[in-house]
């Protein structure tokens, strides 16, 4: 099934088109007066150099002017291989449409609303027949049964015109499309955002990249260029502020020489306020009694470092090298 963009505004169909894959554009006199556009011509020049296939309007009262009007365009130094010339259906219009395919011109009969109209159209050779499926939902009919019958017809008669699935509302109308079998679609970009999209595509995708990291980066690259130091000599209600500074649950206390004393943590603060004495705050950082600190390499991979919390069950781990304290991992440090 052709995928083709349905816009004129040209932000939109650069960045549709650096997917690479898609067909050719379909716009309209009315997207373009939308988009402003007043020079027509010189905006189809610039898309035909855009994509791939280039689908335009050829208007007309009578087949005659269609004509002459797709043969003036062609004229601006359009490739006609890569140029559809679009032409409302009518009894002129497949007129139209059956003078430009004797000429090997390539014809999109569209505003197709019934299958009387489509089968005119592919009797006339249309390259492309194209009912208006949100359109016709829009006035209550039902659009996919008049798709399905034009797919229908071109397989038990054996024309050759490839139906066209247009006026796209919703990506639900691009799995109606593919189920019908439709040989076409054309769809605006907002739409066709959405087509890759599903949630548990998202979580599974962020849970590979997330196990991924784990695997492959080392716990000095995850760390933040903190380092939660402290003297000893300084007060808790000091280090209490620095603590808050530097955005961690816990900090790490040290000797006036840089050997490691222990680390303090947020959870020690609350012990120690339960206690009842009235002067802790005034206490050095050097008195308090520490734990052995739960720390891992700067070198060591995530992975381990995930283990590492799983077995402690705490939130920071510092982070060493050489023996000497470097910084705090955070368990959210993690998933950043």
């Amino acid at each position: 099934m052709e995928l083709y963009l349905d816009s004129a505004n040209l932000r939109e169909i650069e960045e549709g088109f650096k997917l690479g894959f898609l067909d050719g554009l379909t716009t309209t006199p009315t997207f373009m007066q939308r988009e402003g556009i007043t020079d027509i011509d010189g905006t189809i020049v610039k898309l035909s150099k855009m994509v791939p296939v280039l689908q335009i309007e050829a208007l007309g009262n009578k087949a005659e002017d269609v004509v002459a009007e797709a043969k003036r365009q062609l004229d601006l130094g359009l490739d006609p291989s890569r140029t559809v010339f679009k032409i409302p259906v009518s009894l002129e219009g497949v007129r139209a449409c059956h003078l430009l395919r004797k000429e090997g011109l390539l014809v999109n009969v569209h505003l197709v609303y019934t299958l009387q109209q489509a089968y005119m159209a592919m009797h006339a050779g249309a390259t492309y027949v194209c009912p208006l499926v949100g359109r016709l939902q829009d006035q209550g009919h039902d659009a996919l049964s008049l798709v399905e019958q034009c797919v229908d017809a071109t397989l038990r008669y054996g024309y050759n015109s490839k139906i066209m699935f247009s006026s796209v509302r919703h990506a639900e109308h691009v799995r109606n499309a593919i189920n019908i079998g439709v040989h076409t679609i054309t769809v605006p970009l907002k739409v066709l955002k959405q087509l890759t999209e599903n949630n548990f595509t998202t979580v599974g995708t962020e849970q590979f990249l997330q196990d991924t990291r784990l695997m492959t980066t080392r716990v000095r690259e995850a760390a933040r260029p903190v380092n939660p130091l402290v003297q000893g000599d300084m007060a808790l209600r000091d280090a209490l502020v620095k603590m808050t500074e530097f955005g961690f649950g816990a900090i790490t206390v040290v000797q006036g020489d840089g050997s490691l004393l222990g680390v303090f943590t947020d959870g020690d603060i609350r012990r120690l306020l339960q206690s009842g004495n009235g002067q802790i705050l005034d206490q050095k950082m050097a008195d308090m009694s520490y734990k052995t600190p739960i720390s891992i390499e700067a070198s060591a991979l995530l992975n381990d470092a995930q283990m590492l919390f799983k077995k402690t069950n705490v939130d920071t781990i510092l982070i060493t090298e050489m023996g000497k304290p470097v910084g705090m991992l955070d368990i959210q440090d993690l998933e950043a």
